[in-house]
């Protein structure tokens, strides 16, 4: 399994609002820093993101995903992945862009950071 397919099912599950799908992909310790709140454990940031977040009508357009190799080409674990991408309203609009900065270790997701503009 490749560091990068528990974001890209990241992205699948909270677009599809699908909570046991999210939840599978976060580490019981899972920590969410954005720029208008940090979220610690992956219970309540599942329920923030399936019945808290200010809008749940929206999609995310992940243009590019960056996963930095090691010097020796390794699938070392613990590694940090980064998505560039837009977030569209269910009109089609774009809202914003961002960058998520994901840890993953184990398959699982233990650290997201969002940057928006």
């Amino acid at each position: 399994m490749s560091h990068t397919d528990p974001v890209e099912r990241y992205y699948e599950a909270v677009d599809a609002m699908d909570a046991d799908g999210l939840a599978a992909v976060l580490a019981p310790g899972f920590r969410h820093d954005r720029p208008d709140r940090t979220i610690e454990g992956r219970e309540r940031f599942v329920a923030f993101m399936m019945d808290e977040r200010p809008r749940t009508d929206t999609v995310h357009a992940v243009d590019t995903l960056f996963l930095p190799e090691t010097e020796d080409g390794d699938d070392a674990r613990g590694r940090e992945v980064a998505a560039h991408g837009r977030l569209f309203g269910e009109d089609g609009e774009e809202l914003l862009a961002f960058v998520d900065l994901f840890t993953v270790e184990n398959g699982e997701i233990v650290d997201l950071r969002t940057f928006t503009k």
